[in-house]
């Protein structure tokens, strides 16, 4: 992936310092050759002259397991990653969101207080730009106290519907225990293993399951789907002998990891992402240096007005 979205390596998922790209790189490239994959010349990318004599099949069945496992890892690191982005930008806003909106209306009282000891067009007028920038009523988060927003129910509120445990995320990265757990059941149960429709469709809703569990960092949900994965159905092996099925798994690999690109550029470039990568082995830590530094420009905010009402 070109760029680091900081979900870091296979186990190390969380660290928000690394790429992405990292992640897969030594496995397979988008559209390139995998270990195991055939190259231009016939050969096998990372084995010797001496497998000539396999069947082009068994190139092709290697080629492909060796990206299904480099793309398996590449989405467990974006997975990762994106969990990090959401709980902390939520968590941004519950902690740091209060102290914004006290800059901001104390912001509005000091253009007010000048504009009433001037009486100057422009200080009136930036008084009036000041106060409009303060959200004179709450929002409807606001009003659901962080369950509802203008888009509908936030997840936890759509769990309580369901029966699941309601909580928002206790910290930006789920515990060491949780994100182990999520690894092994990815790689383990991974929609791309299957090799018919109906088992797809049954990894597809139970890594939903996984993936809804790791967002609340829920390690004993976890440990649950682990066990009901192992005492699940063996699903059944069966690899595709034509040469035609192999090089369109692997084209369509090759297709869902650029389409991954996309995904992981857009979450580190956004400004939650960028601020993550300010703070790649304590996110949450960040967010306590972000409230101290925005104390400390409330208490600069209120001393300015005390001196201007003064």
């Amino acid at each position: 992936m070109g760029s680091g979205v900081g979900a870091g390596s296979a186990d190390g998922a969380g660290d928000a310092g690394a790429t992405v790209e990292d992640q897969g790189s030594s496995d397979t490239n988008a559209g390139g050759t995998a270990a195991g994959e055939p190259t231009p010349g016939g050969t096998v990318a990372g084995e010797s002259d001496g497998t000539e004599t396999a069947r082009p099949e068994e190139r092709l069945e290697r080629a492909v397991r060796a990206a299904e496992q480099a793309l398996i890892e590449y989405e467990i690191a974006l997975e990762t990653f994106r969990v990090e982005v959401e709980n902390f930008s939520r968590l941004h806003h519950q902690k740091l969101g209060p102290m914004y909106a006290r800059l901001d209306e104390l912001e509005a009282q000091i253009a007010e207080a000048r504009a009433a000891r001037s009486g100057a067009p422009e200080d009136i007028r930036a008084a009036q730009e000041a106060r409009a920038r303060v959200m004179p009523m709450p929002g409807v988060e606001e009003l659901f106290h962080g369950w509802m927003d203008s888009e509908g129910l936030f997840p936890e509120a759509a769990a309580m519907l369901t029966d699941q445990p309601v909580r928002p995320p206790e910290r930006v990265r789920p515990s060491e225990e949780a994100r182990k757990l999520y690894r092994e059941l990815v790689r383990k149960a991974h929609p791309d293993l299957a090799r018919d429709e109906s088992e797809r469709k049954r990894r597809d809703e139970f890594i939903a399951r996984v993936n809804a569990a790791y967002g609340r960092g829920d390690e004993a949900l976890l440990r649950e789907l682990s066990e009901e994965w192992e005492a699940g159905p063996v699903p059944e092996e069966h690899r595709p002998s034509r040469s035609e099925e192999l090089y369109a798994r692997l084209e369509w690999l090759a297709q869902r990891k650029e389409m991954l690109t996309l995904v992981a550029r857009e979450l580190e470039e956004g400004p939650i992402g960028a601020m993550l990568r300010l703070a790649p082995d304590d996110p949450d830590r960040l967010l306590d240096e972000i409230a101290e530094q925005l104390i400390a420009q409330v208490a600069e905010r209120e001393a300015e007005l005390a001196g201007l009402l003064g």
